[in-house]
């Protein structure tokens, strides 16, 4: 009964180790993507929006969202 418990808690601490060693690769891998690149090409830029503030509120009221 003991050598059953003892086996149980090895691989259950084996395969716990070999996740949590997954968890750091796949962190480091991601870690070095660039999320927040500028856009480029024909994307349509957000911030230098040519209406101005009225105009959206009334937009914002008029969908009525």
């Amino acid at each position: 009964m003991i050598r059953d418990t003892i086996k149980v808690f090895v691989i259950f601490t084996m395969c716990t180790v070999i996740f949590y060693v997954c968890l750091q690769i796949m962190h480091r891998e991601y870690e070095e993507i660039h999320r927040y690149d500028p856009p480029e090409g024909p994307a349509v830029k957000v911030f230098h929006s040519q209406t101005k503030l009225l105009e959206r509120f009334q937009l914002f009221f008029k969908a009525g969202e």
